[in-house]
């Protein structure tokens, strides 16, 4: 199995199975654990991942843990750093830490404020004036290569 980075990716009860295929894939290419925090908008099935993940689900390193209680109660080393529109701090003026876990919320509604009140950071991504939001899995990708760019963390090149 690949290396992976102490970064990781948390879908905060997920909406919808395409995104969350897709973002299962995105951390398979960039070796970065996910933690998947149910329930989920779906039925967890290996059918509907495997459209969008195809044949990375395999080689990801996943967490399922069915509250947020349990996510929190599990051991992470790092900060836990919100992606949110509502989020203070600009994607470029966030300065990233090798262990920080990204949260992202549902589709539907983000997340609630107990969760944005338990991260320890929040950060936005910079959009047009009048845009609301982009897709998670779109937005995960953008945070996530930022974070690997400032940390100098991206995986070897495939042979």
């Amino acid at each position: 199995m690949a290396h992976f980075t102490p970064l990781r990716l948390a879908l905060y009860q997920p909406d919808i199975a395409a995104n969350t295929g897709t973002i299962l894939r995105l951390a398979a290419c960039f070796s970065v654990g996910v933690d998947v925090i149910e329930p989920c908008g779906f039925v967890w099935s290996e059918p509907k991942l495997r459209r969008a993940g195809m044949d990375y689900l395999d080689r990801v390193d996943l967490a399922r843990h069915d509250s947020w209680e349990r996510f929190r109660a599990a051991p992470r080393p790092g900060r836990l750093v919100l992606l949110s529109t509502r989020a203070a701090v600009r994607l470029p003026d966030f300065r990233f830490a090798p262990d920080d876990t990204l949260l992202l919320g549902r589709e539907s509604a983000g997340v609630p404020d107990d969760v944005r009140d338990a991260a320890d950071a929040g950060v936005r991504i910079p959009m047009a004036a009048g845009e609301r939001s982009l897709n998670v899995a779109l937005a995960a990708s953008l945070v996530l290569g930022e974070a690997l760019r400032q940390l100098d963390a991206w995986p070897g090149d495939a042979t």
